[in-house]
C-alpha cells in the first residue's frame, strides 16, 4: 500500500473548520464578557461588537474579541479558498466562498456601528454563506453533500422571513438561526475536506 500524503485541499479543509471554530467560540467568548443584560434572543451578535446607531453601545473587551474574530475568520476562509478552487476548478461554488469569507472579513472591518457597510457586509455574509452551503452539493459526495441544501435554505428562510419570526424568537434569536447553521455546516465542510488525501 502507498503511503498517503496530505494534499493542498487537507490545508484548505483545515482553514475552513478553524473558521467555523474561531466564529462559533469567538461569539461565545464575546458573550461571556458581554455587560450583564445580554439576551441571545434580543441582542443581534453584532451586538458584541457594536450596537447599531444612532445611540451605538461599545462594551470591552467584547468588541475586540467580536471584531478580531470576524477578521481572524475572514483570513482563513480567503486562505481556505485557494486550494478549494484548484481541487475541484468549480468557480459557481469558489466564487460565493470567496465573497463569503469577504463578507466576514468586513463584518469585523466594519462593526455594528458603522452604517451602512456593517449591514452590507452583513447581508453578504448570510447570503454567500447560504448560498456556498447550498451549492456544496455540486463538489461533495453524498451524504454530506445533501446536508448542505437543507441548511442553506433554513438560513435563507430565516434571512429573508426575519419580519415573521423576530415576534416569536426575536431578533438575536432569528438571526442565530441564520447564522450558526451557516458555522456548522462550514465546521463540517472543513472536516470533509481534511479526510481526502492523496497517494
Amino acid at each position: 500500500m502507498g503511503k498517503r500524503k496530505n494534499s493542498p485541499l487537507q490545508f484548505g479543509g483545515l482553514m475552513a473548520f478553524l473558521a467555523g471554530f474561531v466564529i462559533f467560540m469567538g461569539i461565545i467568548t464575546g458573550e461571556i464578557y458581554y455587560p450583564e443584560g445580554y439576551n441571545t434572543a434580543v441582542n443581534d451578535i453584532s451586538d458584541l461588537g457594536s450596537t447599531r446607531p444612532p445611540d451605538s453601545i461599545i462594551h470591552q473587551p467584547s468588541a475586540t474579541i467580536f471584531n478580531t474574530t470576524m477578521l481572524v475568520a475572514g483570513l482563513l476562509l480567503c486562505a481556505s479558498n485557494w486550494p478549494v478552487y484548484r481541487h475541484f476548478r468549480k468557480l459557481w461554488f469558489t466564487i460565493p466562498y470567496a465573497l463569503f469569507a469577504i463578507g466576514v472579513f468586513g463584518v469585523g472591518v466594519f462593526p455594528g456601528n458603522i452604517a451602512p457597510y456593517h449591514g452590507i457586509f452583513s447581508l453578504l455574509t448570510f447570503v454567500m454563506g447560504s448560498f456556498t452551503c447550498i451549492l456544496g452539493f455540486t463538489i461533495l459526495k453524498r451524504p454530506f453533500a445533501v446536508i448542505g441544501i437543507p441548511i442553506g435554505i433554513m438560513s435563507l428562510i430565516f434571512l429573508f422571513g426575519a419580519p415573521y419570526f423576530i415576534p416569536f424568537w426575536g431578533s438575536g434569536g432569528t438571526e442565530r438561526w441564520v447564522a450558526y447553521p451557516i458555522v456548522i455546516w462550514l465546521i463540517g465542510f472543513g472536516g470533509y475536506l481534511m479526510s481526502k488525501t492523496k497517494k
